[in-house]
């Protein structure tokens, strides 16, 4: 769910999806899921690639 969070971050609401991605991952990492980490990075990137786009491609 991490993984898919860190998706959808990147073009629907970017701090949402990015910080409930970035929860679910350290959630995973702390029950010993071996990708959890990396849902919590790809989350966090998706959710700043995500804020970074909807900044360049807002007008005005």
């Amino acid at each position: 769910m991490g993984f898919v969070c860190a998706a959808v971050a990147v073009l629907f609401q970017p701090v949402v999806f990015g910080l409930a991605g970035v929860a679910l991952g350290v959630a995973g990492h702390v029950r010993g899921e071996p990708l959890g980490r990396w849902a919590a990075i790809a989350a966090g990137a998706g959710m700043l690639a995500g804020t970074v786009l909807s900044i360049l491609l807002t007008p005005g």
